[in-house]
């Protein structure tokens, strides 16, 4: 809830102008054609090659629709926006896949596996159009459409697909790889919440269903006696999940929503983006084991406590004296206790005094602490680096294996996921950096992000570089970026509050791609794209333009956004 401020509503000098609703863009319809797609299992092509097959009904906002017309318990209002044009497109897709299976087609018929797609006969079915039966109240009419149209269509998206995930078109392969992978999950199944979702997707699209409550509901999973609504989470879903699914590869007919079931299973369970992620994904490996970088966010959790609880206890040096050891790659434990700044002849021969053992232990304790406290921000998720790291816990917790030990930070990670923020169970706010010092003077090799360009200035580097991703090449590009900084201190301080920056240096081939000018100061590094709360473009220039003595621009699409380079001329323009 919002804190009610006791002031007078302030009057915006310069409202937005408010122009026609565009049509949606291409990015955004093929987002909504993935979420029906995914939500009946269907193939998400077929959307797009609706849409440009049939090119009507006309739609508000200079939108058209895929060819869907009212039908049974389906009305004109459902269908008048493209949102629902597409919603009830997938769900028709779905009841004439249903019509044909029901008339004897089988698997093969409707899918040509080797291409991973619909089959010619079924796409050729689609573009005849269809009228749903009248117990079918989810689905509507279907308009003919151009069949070559349709088709071009459908094979271009897909195409489109692969290449952005640079995965083979040629899955001759995808069939066995869904089953052998499924064939294995109850084995490896630990209970982790994004595995448990994964079953219930599948479960959900192999029964035809639209929603994760109808797919729970359906499982009709008896609840654990005593438990309480309040207290209930989705544990009880397991021995059922796992039942289903052991009976999959049996009952498999290769039917599109099947296929497509198994592979938003594969897709959910090994935490890929995209369909067709978890497709290339089997073509490598059809092993259902879950990799230990699942890990990484529990054993960092462990890493920062152990930074805050460390006591300095026989056992717990004895636990960072391993992990040390393995995360530098050390062969023994006299190289370890070298690279901890401790001479290890001390442990050998005549005992040493009480006084030296306890100073090296203090030295040990030190290094120790300064390398656990650095895991956070040096851990790379190399296989060593997790090895040393689960090293520590076994040790840490005094477990007997390396087995025993994963199996109890899974447990820690399904405790993780469910945890309120404010519980001992949740992980740990990370610390902050230790920063290093500012170095006398800025070049390409020393740039700190985190840091102001100026000593106590306002702009730091992440502004300047677009958070790191435009770094400057040479030192003219950096001493320019110094330069404009000083200068924009100076228009902050004169406007006496906050400037946001929008854009800084940029990399010439960017500028060209976003369609810059040529001359852009922003390739020198010496140009902003600012904006102030509560003043508009207008309202700065106006305050700017007779000191500011580079150049200085505002834009009439963009009525809150300002410019100002360190060109060394006055110039002043309007876009």
């Amino acid at each position: 809830m919002h804190r009610a401020i006791a002031t007078p509503p302030i009057v915006i000098s310069k409202p937005l102008s408010i122009q026609p609703m565009a049509p949606l863009t291409p990015d955004q319809r093929n987002s909504i054609y993935l979420v029906e797609a995914e939500r009946t299992g269907i193939h998400k092509p077929i959307l797009a090659a609706l849409y440009a097959a049939q090119g009507h009904p006309t739609l508000e906002e200079e939108e058209t629709g895929l060819g869907i017309a009212p039908a049974n318990r389906v009305s004109l209002a459902d269908v008048s926006t493209f949102q629902g044009q597409v919603h009830y497109a997938a769900n028709t897709i779905r009841s004439i896949t249903n019509n044909l299976t029901a008339q004897g087609w089988q698997g093969a018929d409707f899918w040509f596996a080797e291409a991973g797609r619909y089959s010619d006969q079924f796409l050729m079915t689609v573009a005849s159009g269809y009228a749903p039966p009248a117990n079918d109240v989810a689905a509507a009419r279907l308009e003919k459409s151009d069949k070559q149209v349709l088709m071009t269509h459908y094979l271009e998206d897909g195409e489109i697909d692969f290449q952005s995930q640079n995965a083979s078109p040629h899955l001759a392969y995808l069939e066995q790889a869904l089953l052998t992978l499924v064939e294995h999950l109850p084995t490896h199944y630990v209970g982790l919440v994004h595995q448990r979702e994964a079953l219930l997707e599948l479960t959900r699209l192999w029964r035809k269903l639209d929603t994760r409550e109808a797919a729970i509901a359906a499982l009709n999973a008896p609840l654990p006696l005593g438990t309480q609504p309040h207290t209930l989470d989705d544990t009880y879903l397991d021995i059922p999940l796992l039942q289903f699914v052991q009976r999959i590869a049996a009952s498999y007919g290769g039917y599109p929503h099947q296929r497509e079931g198994l592979i938003r299973l594969t897709q959910l369970w090994r935490e890929l983006d995209s369909r067709e992620a978890a497709i290339a994904s089997l073509g490598k490996s059809t092993s259902a084991v879950t990799s230990l970088k699942i890990l990484d966010s529990v054993l960092i959790a462990l890493i920062q406590r152990i930074s805050i609880t460390y006591a300095a206890q026989a056992n717990q040096r004895n636990a960072l004296v391993e992990g040390f050891r393995l995360w530098r790659q050390l062969d023994s434990r006299s190289d370890t206790l070298i690279a901890l700044g401790v001479n290890p002849t001390l442990f050998t021969g005549s005992a040493p005094a009480q006084s030296i053992l306890t100073e090296a232990a203090a030295q040990v304790d030190r290094s120790l602490i300064e390398f656990i406290r650095q895991i956070p921000t040096e851990y790379q998720g190399l296989d060593h680096q997790r090895n040393a790291l689960i090293r520590i816990a076994q040790v840490w917790r005094n477990l007997p294996t390396p087995e025993k030990t994963i199996q109890t930070l899974m447990d820690d990670l399904k405790r993780m996921s469910q945890a309120r923020r404010d519980s001992e169970e949740a992980a740990p706010t990370p610390l902050a950096l230790i920063l290093p010092r500012r170095p006398p003077a800025w070049t390409p090799h020393n740039l700190q992000i985190h840091a102001s360009i100026l000593p106590s200035g306002s702009f730091t580097w992440a502004e300047a570089t677009h958070g790191g991703t435009y770094l400057p090449p040479n030192q003219a590009t950096v001493d320019a970026i110094v330069h404009i900084a000083q200068l924009v201190q100076q228009v902050r301080d004169r406007l006496g509050r906050p400037v946001h920056i929008t854009r800084w240096y940029r990399l010439s081939d960017v500028n060209a791609r976003v369609g810059e000018v040529s001359n852009s100061r922003h390739m020198v590094g010496d140009a902003i794209d600012f904006y102030c709360d509560g003043l508009t473009g207008d309202q700065i220039y106006w305050f700017l333009d007779p000191w500011w003595s580079g150049g200085l621009g505002r834009y009439t699409r963009f009525p809150y956004l300002s410019h100002i380079d360190a060109r060394g001329y006055r110039a002043r323009w309007l876009r």
